[in-house]
């Protein structure tokens, strides 16, 4: 297969760079609609019971509320003046002729007290915003850029609910990734510089990514179109589209040069560049797709999506390395050394870079003595894992200014319990009066319930309230809404403990009740996800054990990959809940603590994974290579890491840069995300391809490429291997103390 992409690349190279620069004009046009197709939110199971729940409501009660108007009077005045009722009323006129809006109810309307704040200078007026999710978000926006600021001259509104929260954060998403990028490509091409010392070569990865880019968002708005993708999976698809296309195509240039400084000619280099760095892409690329796959076992779209498009997105980036760097080093040939700036000095032909290979030998006469240390630290930094937990995003992810998250505060804070954050108990049938009088009773008596609000009465502390009556829209012939508001914070343990009591509260008889609100929906996540999660890993696992094997021949490799992986993942996660959930460095980075996002953990996780068995391939492909051509296992290290070692850091961090522009995001869990994902990266490069592979290594000795017999004699027949048709490689150069360019 390489064999024939270096032949196409070489005898159709003009052609194949003109067919690619279509595609690229066709997904470049077709990816700039993909924002008019992604949507917020995706972090309900959809088979869950508070997903069934919130769809019986819908369909019956015409939807939760979702949208709250905080409306305060101008000057800051009472609310319940003759001017700002008039406001009042008005406002709630115009919302009732909205036609995304159902159940409008306000205080001027009701004259409830529930709806007003405490010390009387603030009202709510709550509707739902129907539709799909793509119908709700645009609503939202609207709603929320129309009433938003003074109305009427006496009015000052503000928007909250569930509904402008989703709103903010996709907005917020957009704006993120618009200053991630500007900040990341800049800052790459600068990098790209000071590793290839070249302005060409620099330029090649640069544009590769362009196309991984461009592809990864044709990609979003076809799976857009398709099935429902959550609209921050354009920050993981733009992050690995630009960062893996710079890495596959870093590989495949650096390979190139080493190939034209030993003497072959520009065919020959081609040819060894596909069938060595190009086979080495094939797989890494395979192991990252692998990982990002094991997303779609998950319920959730926001895990699924970001399942649907890493693995499209991976694929691009690989697929554009391989068939268009390849035909595009066949028409520069010596010329990609063009461009030579100030401060590059030469190297001797086929130099190599000496200080990985120096620091794996000295691993490896004192093996236990330096990795022990390293592994000690990275424990170290791994053990908040010890005191985890979980949330799903909320308010509190977005910016302190944000008005949705001011609103939250405010209902929370000044208003006498929030129907919004309230438990909603549907009954799929009628209920007698008595049997509905006794479950709201012994609802009631739950420890953290303010209050049980049904068709017939209120309840409260075990009593028919004589204060408050019942609502008749809570109930219909063939179900009963009941709405429990709790005195619990919001998502905290002791509002999710409370839906488990509720659940495990014995129904009237012969029904079936459904718990929904907010908080069971994050009881529902993280059951969703530690449910899925073992298969996950078991998936992950499994594909990358096999992977590895077809790609060395090793069983032990494999497994020496899987632990030391297991390092970079829990030193990442321990690190990232030192920082996020415990809010270190909150008064830097801008975010409120809470617990970790259920989610996006698991993604970054899979991200992690993946991302570090890259790097794995592309140390192991260079061990293996000199191990087959009669190296013995400790040469093979310190030689590959001497070859690889300097391509491998200077990829992280071209990889890193990607990621880390988001932690300039103002939504706290993508800033999670992308400081995790650099950090993991870095971490991988460094500590564990420099220290601890070499050190694994050595202990190993010859046994790690043991393979029983009949898996060895499998992995011949249909293991890829470089094989005999081959170009012969260019004779190793001695490795030189000092180089500049890679």
């Amino acid at each position: 297969m390489f064999e024939r992409i270096a032949e196409l690349a070489i005898r159709r190279s003009r052609l194949v760079l003109v067919v690619a620069v279509v595609v690229t004009a066709l997904m470049g046009a077709a990816g700039s609609g993909a924002f008019a197709k992604l949507l917020g939110g995706g972090f309900d199971d959809p088979s869950s019971q508070s997903t069934r729940a919130r769809e019986v409501i819908d369909q019956k009660f015409g939807g939760e509320t979702n949208l709250v108007l905080l409306v305060a009077a101008d000057g800051g005045g009472r609310i319940d003046t003759p001017a700002a009722e008039r406001g009042g009323r008005a406002l709630e006129a115009r919302l009732k002729h909205e036609s995304s809006l159902a159940n409008v109810v306000s205080y001027w309307d009701t004259g409830d007290p529930r709806l007003r704040s405490q010390d009387g200078r603030e009202a709510m007026v709550v509707a739902h915003v129907g539709g799909d999710e793509t119908q709700q978000k645009k609503s939202a926006e609207h709603l929320v850029d129309t009433y938003s600021g003074t109305f009427d001259h006496t009015l000052t509104v503000r928007a909250g609910g569930a509904a402008a929260v989703n709103a903010g954060m996709s907005k917020q998403v957009e704006s993120d990734l618009f200053l991630a990028e500007s900040i990341a490509i800049p800052l790459t091409l600068l990098l790209l510089l000071v590793v290839f010392g070249s302005v060409v070569a620099a330029l090649l990865p640069l544009a590769i990514a362009v196309v991984a880019v461009l592809g990864s968002f044709a990609l979003l708005f076809l799976l857009g179109s398709l099935t429902s993708v959550a609209d921050t999976a354009t920050n993981l698809t733009t992050a690995l589209g630009l960062g893996l296309g710079i890495d596959y195509s870093l590989l495949m240039v650096s390979r190139f040069r080493e190939q034209l400084g030993t003497g072959a000619g520009v065919e020959d280099a081609v040819r060894r560049t596909v069938h060595t760095a190009g086979r080495t892409v094939a797989f890494s690329a395979a192991t990252v797709a692998a990982a990002l796959a094991a997303l779609l076992v998950f319920p959730q779209y926001f895990l699924r999506s970001f399942g649907y498009a890493g693995v499209g997105v991976v694929a691009i980036a690989a697929l554009s390395a391989l068939f268009v760097m390849p035909p595009l080093l066949a028409v520069l040939g010596h010329r990609v050394n063009s461009g030579r700036l100030p401060w590059a000095r030469s190297a001797p032909a086929g130099a190599r870079v000496s200080v990985w290979a120096r620091l794996a030998r000295f691993v490896m006469r004192r093996p236990a003595l330096t990795a022990l240390p390293v592994l000690a630290v990275l424990l170290v930094a791994a053990s908040p894992l010890l005191g985890i937990s979980f949330g799903t995003p909320d308010e509190r992810v977005l910016p302190t200014d944000a008005q949705s998250r001011q609103v939250s505060t405010a209902l929370q804070q000044d208003f006498d319990g929030d129907d919004a954050t309230a438990m909603q108990i549907m009954v799929d049938r009628q209920v007698a009066p008595a049997a509905l009088e006794s479950y709201a009773t012994r609802l009631s008596r739950l420890a953290g319930v303010a209050r049980v609000e049904t068709s017939a009465a209120t309840y409260a502390g075990g009593r028919r309230s004589a204060a408050a009556a019942g609502s008749a829209g809570l109930g219909r012939a063939d179900a009963q809404r009941i709405t429990v508001v709790t005195s619990a914070a919001p998502r905290s343990d002791a509002a999710q403990d409370l839906v488990r009591q509720a659940r495990a509260l014995a129904p009237p008889a012969g029904t079936h009740p459904l718990v929904g609100g907010q908080d069971a929906e994050l009881v529902d996540a993280k059951h969703a996800v530690s449910s899925h999660l073992p298969l996950a890993i078991g998936l992950v696992a499994l594909t990358t054990f096999v992977l590895l094997f077809l790609f060395t021949g090793s069983v032990v490799q494999p497994l020496r990959a899987l632990v030391l992986n297991l390092v970079t993942l829990v030193t990442t996660l321990g690190a990232m809940t030192w920082i996020f959930q415990g809010g270190h460095l909150s008064s830097v980075l801008g975010f409120t603590a809470q617990p970790m996002e259920v989610s996006m953990t698991v993604l970054m996780f899979c991200i992690v994974f993946g991302l570090s068995m890259d790097y794995e391939v592309f140390v192991t492909s260079r061990i293996k290579e000199l191990h087959d051509q009669g190296a013995d296992t400790g040469s093979a290290v310190a030689d590959g890491l001497g070859h690889t070692g300097r391509i491998v850091t200077a990829a992280a961090c071209l990889l890193a840069v990607s990621f880390f522009a988001f932690g300039t995001a103002k939504v706290s869990f993508m800033q999670m995300f992308g400081l995790g994902s650099g950090l993991a990266i870095l971490i991988d490069a460094v500590a564990i391809r420099g220290v601890l592979v070499p050190a694994a290594m050595r202990l190993l000795g010859g046994a790690a490429w043991y393979a029983p017999g009949f898996l060895r004699r499998l992995h011949d027949r249909i293991g890829l291997s470089e094989g005999g048709s081959a170009p012969a490689p260019a004779v190793p150069a001695p490795l030189a103390k000092d180089a500049t360019s890679v």
